[in-house]
């Protein structure tokens, strides 16, 4: 059962779905194939684009979001809650700046796991869609994901993610390091990337 299907224009959607590639892999064969602005994109971007290719023949990008690097970035321009969103950079400043002013709304605020790609996709569709935003808006967003009480919903493309939160909450007891072993042979499996997919696997060799 060990993956031995390579990225190809000839993989099944299917095989694609059952493999497990790196960033690196993804972006070179993105760019084989003619994704436009394959080097800008985000392995989970690389992931729809491919999709898209697989499924239509066509080589397209369908994220939507600003790719462009040029210009000066927000950080340069001084931080402020005032400021507009024009050019956000997920650097140390930018970062300690939402940080610094998301305690002061809250003393006390701690960070809550999985809030930081949460409030990046937010911030991502936000502007894609028009709104305007200031530093004023990210702060109190980034304090309101902080603050939620409720589970985050499963990242759609985020395997790695959802499996060890699906394995830990499955297997009582288990530990993280046992989590990490089970990813890393799922991950030389052909077969889906999820916790269901181990299951049944574990449950044939068992039997």
């Amino acid at each position: 059962m060990n993956q031995k299907t390579k990225l190809s224009t000839s993989m099944t959607l299917s095989q694609f779905e059952n493999g497990y590639w790196y960033a690196t892999q993804l972006k070179d064969f993105a760019e084989a194939i003619g994704i436009p602005s394959a080097n800008k994109l985000r392995k989970d971007e690389l992931e729809r684009a491919i999709r898209s290719f697989l499924v239509t023949g066509k080589a397209r990008n369908p994220t939507k979001r600003n790719l462009s690097t040029s210009g000066t970035k927000d950080v340069e321009r001084g931080l402020s809650l005032e400021l507009e969103v024009v050019r956000y950079t997920n650097d140390d400043e930018t970062k300690s700046f939402l940080e610094r002013e998301a305690q002061k709304c809250v003393p006390g605020l701690k960070r809550k796991s999985g809030v930081r790609y949460r409030f990046n996709r937010w911030r991502e569709e936000q502007l894609v869609n028009g709104v305007k935003l200031t530093y004023r808006d990210l702060v109190e967003e980034y304090a309101r994901l902080n603050q939620s009480t409720k589970p985050f919903a499963q990242i759609p493309h985020g395997r790695y993610i959802n499996f060890m939160s699906d394995f830990l909450a499955a297997e009582k007891g288990a530990t993280r390091e046992q989590a990490m072993k089970a990813w890393e042979k799922l991950k030389s499996l052909d077969v889906p990337k999820n916790y269901r997919a181990w299951t049944q696997v574990r449950s044939s060799k068992s039997k």
